[in-house]
């Protein structure tokens, strides 16, 4: 079961409180390049991101993020470190969400600073502590990086905006071991109730970051823990967002897009199952609506995943069975067996509409 915490919130989208644990990314462009930075962002929407995050490297940035987020389909968290000049800028400007550690910004007065303008605009704040940049007191103290040593600079943060007042607050613990990460969100979400952002940092390329986000993040997910998402991937932010909700898919937590079932193929496959796979898959990626699609290869198995689906083919020698709803559409030939489901799909997805997301 979720863990219920406190309810925040970013723009328009609702965090803890029971809602749905929301998909977020950080663009890779400079932000001070606004042009590239708004069709990163419009991508990100386009492909169901909910959340974006902005590095503010100077105030140049800072006042660029302003008209970003002017435009911007999704709600805009800026990223800010050590200068509390740009937190108050972004600010300014109207931005939804701050992401900024107070122990970094310097005197208490320049935190203070922050934590007025934020209370005023009411725009939460969330403190990311990173395994790699933890305080050199903390790393004197634990000897390394652990999971405990990363909960005590979180709470240090924490106690901060406590004192000022402050309590719209978001959390996040990253590390680049999956273990460590897991331990590290299990210890916290002991000690506070403040919704919690989860995530693999670094965790590498499209193939070795999936594997990790998904083991880490999965299992955080299993245990109720985590409120917003990113799935760190060295590559196209796009690419995220799909790994996110297909993590959140597998576990039954969010019903956004195709859930895509194929068969391993072995011997008894009398068709080319992987060719129509990857084709059906792909061209089923834009698809909202929240629909099972199977692509089976043999008559073992085939045909009771195939009926067990919203839309499925079970092969047979070079032919296959087209089936929705669990009946027999027709039997189609291998050649057109692609453009069969996906017309299906299509047509089945236009009275279905967008998945809502909800858990």
């Amino acid at each position: 079961m979720k863990k219920t915490t406190r309810q925040i919130q970013i723009g328009n989208v609702k965090i803890g409180g029971g809602a749905p644990c929301s998909v977020q990314s950080m663009c890779s462009t400079d932000t001070r390049d606004e042009i590239a930075t708004l069709a990163q962002v419009r991508a990100l929407a386009d492909a169901g991101c909910e959340l974006v995050r902005c590095a503010v490297l100077d105030m140049d940035a800072a006042v660029a993020l302003g008209r970003i987020k002017a435009q911007s389909p999704l709600p805009v968290i800026a990223d800010i470190h050590f200068d509390y000049k740009l937190a108050l800028k972004v600010l300014e400007g109207g931005i939804d969400g701050l992401r900024l550690n107070p122990g970094n910004i310097g005197e208490r007065w320049k935190v203070a600073e922050v934590v007025k303008a934020a209370k005023e605009r009411l725009v939460p704040i969330r403190i990311g502590v990173n395994a790699g940049s933890l305080e050199k007191e903390l790393l004197a103290a634990y000897g390394h990086p652990t999971a405990e040593a990363m909960v005590a600079s979180a709470l240090g943060h924490v106690r901060i905006l406590e004192e000022l007042g402050y309590d719209q607050i978001k959390i996040s613990l990253k590390a680049s071991d999956v273990v460590k990460t897991v331990e590290a969100y299990r210890l916290l979400s002991q000690k506070v109730d403040y919704p919690l952002h989860i995530g693999i940092t670094e965790a590498g390329t499209i193939f070795s970051g999936t594997i990790k986000s998904a083991v880490g993040l999965g299992i955080l997910l299993a245990d109720g823990i985590g409120d917003t998402m990113r799935v760190s991937l060295t590559g196209d932010p796009v690419d995220e967002i799909r790994v996110g909700f297909e993590i959140l898919k597998a576990l039954g937590l969010r019903q956004r897009g195709i859930n895509f079932v194929s068969c391993p193929t072995c011997g008894r496959c009398q068709i080319d199952l992987i060719g129509v796979a990857n084709e059906v898959e792909a061209r089923l990626k834009s698809v909202d609506a929240p629909l099972t699609v199977a692509v089976m290869g043999c008559v073992v198995n085939g045909p009771g995943e195939a009926r067990e689906a919203d839309v499925g083919i079970a092969g047979g020698r070079g032919e296959g069975l087209l089936f929705r709803h669990g009946e027999v559409v027709r039997k189609v030939k291998e050649v057109e067996m692609a453009d069969a489901l996906v017309a299906l799909v299509e047509e089945m997805a236009k009275d279905r509409g967008p998945g809502t997301g909800d858990q």
